[in-house]
């Protein structure tokens, strides 16, 4: 059973009989059909909507008979938000007939991987559209979460900002070999050690850090999230019933929508609060702009 069904309201569900009935559902009643057909094979994805934006795709091939073979299956949650507008790079996963993508963002100092939702759409375009700048909507899913409370800033939001882009900036220039960036990162991450080891010792580290964005485990698509809520929305799953919570974050100045269970979240979920959570990181890429 898919681990992050029930962030999108599927946390009833008991064994794998209740599972294949959910599968077999979605594809009989699936609103969208995206397919790409290369010769005798014909690669479709089945969409099957339970919330506005949340549901269920299903993955597979049509035979001559035009009989559907499912593959896999994966949960989703349908973002709002241009994430980011960077070169994208997508690999095939070893395991299924699925795609990874991948492109760096300056903003979140590490790499951002995400699970491609449209990955017929990639079939469509093929190695075109690799190491191109398109935009990519992120969104997220999580089994749980808490809800914390903001930090008091001292310093101004404009000015937070401002040095958040520098920082993005002088790792850019870094990638790029320039001597000068590469110094300067070096000196500010001295500074925010020296800075952050004097106040650990008397303050909690949610209290320093505002918000930050971790690779977590092996699986190369799941962060440890903590970030600013900015938006917050509640959806009800149509068959089971179950509450579902999307919020809208703000980590590391990039926006990016995160799903999960009412029941899963742990706190009352308000506009200026943060959420921390392990989140897996979907992404839809616009391949045609």
């Amino acid at each position: 059973m898919h681990s992050f069904l029930k962030a999108i309201g599927y946390g009833s569900l008991k064994n794998h009989k209740e599972e294949q009935a959910l599968i077999q559902t979605a594809i009989r009643d699936a609103q969208e059909k995206s397919i790409f057909a290369d010769g005798k094979m014909r690669m479709a994805e089945l969409s099957y909507e339970v919330a506005p934006g949340i549901g269920i795709v299903v993955r597979g091939e049509y035979d001559a008979e035009n009989q559907f073979h499912m593959e896999h299956y994966f949960p989703y949650l349908k973002g709002t938000t241009v994430s980011a507008q960077e070169e994208i790079f997508i690999s095939k996963r070893v395991d299924t007939d699925a795609y990874t993508g991948m492109c760096d963002d300056f903003r979140l100092g590490v790499s951002l991987i995400f699970y491609l939702q449209n990955a017929v759409d990639y079939m469509k375009v093929g190695r075109r559209g690799e190491g191109m700048v398109h935009p990519v909507v992120a969104t997220g899913l999580a089994r749980e979460g808490k809800i914390l409370l903001p930090v008091k800033q001292d310093i101004r939001a404009e000015k937070i900002n401002a040095d958040l882009t520098q920082r993005s900036k002088l790792i850019a220039e870094a990638k790029k070999g320039n001597q000068e960036a590469i110094e300067s990162l070096t000196l500010d991450d001295i500074d925010l050690y020296s800075m952050v080891s004097k106040r650990i010792q008397k303050e909690d580290i949610y209290s320093i850090v505002n918000t930050s964005f971790i690779p977590y485990g092996s699986e190369s698509d799941n962060y440890t999230v903590l970030g600013m809520i900015e938006n917050v929305r509640m959806e009800e799953n149509s068959q089971t019933g179950e509450e579902i919570c999307i919020l809208q974050l703000c980590c590391n100045l990039m926006q990016f929508e995160v799903c999960i269970n009412r029941k899963d979240l742990l706190g009352e979920p308000l506009v200026g609060r943060r959420f921390r959570g392990i989140v897996w990181m979907q992404g839809h890429v616009d391949f045609n702009a």
